[in-house]
């Protein structure tokens, strides 16, 4: 169980690492190749962070275990909201811009409905990982278009300077990548494992311990964020890789593998569409979100773990 449970660890590490040396490198590379920030803030940037999500859903779908790939989304969607928007609060209260209550967030609650009513039937077929995937390039284009218009811009301050050589990016991406591949596999066998040493189902495993792993960078980049006051750094990061896990990540997943979803709860998709809607008046509160609200955020998600105990 010892060498499990440090197999389960080292594998969250390579994920994160993974992810922060994918996003750097192909950054880099990509200013070094005059492609524009606007587009790499969208596309790199956001890919980067979703990466962990990616392929452990991927490498889930293919081995049979779609179901722990549901769990992940559904569980990331969840702790982006309650966890990750709640400490980097706690760290130093929100302040909101007017373009993320008018688009971002109502988008948000838009695609967790779609999510829901897709579900429906209980299944996730590949039918509806594709209408997923088509619904995710067209948010990905309407960023563009409408940052193009002024209406948001990308977190170029967040962006890395291209001060690497071109062999350096290149080494630095092609290591990410590497490091994610070999994260996500080691993730998700170890987590199957454990979920069967302690008596968890696939899907608990998937709403927490993969989860939580795979949503490390999220929470990394908005704790870092909030810390320097870039507060719609912290905000749409959490957000954004909401929106994507369910129309991009679980697209995919179900386009692999269709999904299953007897195991998921009625009470995970509550706390799914709650989580997402419970942004509305918090973000319209003084448009800001206080360390009070952050606090309650955190309690929320505290709770919700109490709940999938065995």
């Amino acid at each position: 169980m010892f060498n499990l449970i440090l197999l389960l660890l080292g594998s969250l590490i390579l994920l994160v690492i993974g992810a922060e040396g994918l996003v750097r490198g192909a950054t880099s590379l990509a200013l070094r190749l005059g492609i524009s920030t606007l587009v790499i803030g969208l596309t790199v940037v956001a890919f980067g962070t979703n990466s962990p999500e990616l392929l452990v859903n991927a490498r889930a779908a293919a081995s049979g275990h779609a179901v722990v790939g549901l769990g992940n989304v559904v569980g990331a969607n969840i702790s982006n909201v309650l966890l990750i928007i709640g400490v980097a609060a706690l760290v130093r209260p929100l302040r909101v811009r007017p373009e993320l209550l008018r688009r971002e967030v109502p988008i948000l609650v838009a695609v967790t409905l779609l999510l829901l009513a897709l579900l429906w039937d209980r299944t996730l077929s590949r039918i509806d990982g594709g209408v997923l995937v088509a619904c995710s390039g067209a948010y990905l284009i309407a960023e563009i278009v409408m940052s193009r218009r002024g209406v948001r811009g990308p977190a170029l301050g967040q962006l890395p300077v291209a001060s690497r050589s071109t062999g350096t990016s290149v080494l630095l991406l092609v290591c990410g990548l590497a490091a994610l591949l070999v994260g996500a596999w080691y993730l998700l066998g170890s987590s199957v494992v454990l979920a069967e040493r302690v008596g968890m189902s696939q899907i608990a495993i998937g709403l927490t311990v993969v989860a939580l792993g795979t949503s490390l960078p999220e929470l990394a980049t908005s704790v870092v964020a909030a810390i320097h006051g870039h507060d719609d750094v912290a905000l749409g990061n959490a957000i954004g890789s909401s929106i994507l896990n369910i129309l991009l990540i679980l697209g995919i997943t179900a386009l692999i593998q269709p999904i299953e979803i007897e195991a998921l709860r009625p009470v995970d998709t509550m706390v799914l569409i709650s989580s997402a809607i419970v942004l509305i008046p918090m973000l319209h509160s003084n448009r800001l979100i206080s360390r009070v609200e952050g606090g309650l955020l955190v309690a929320g998600y505290v709770g919700y773990l109490a709940s999938l105990a065995p």
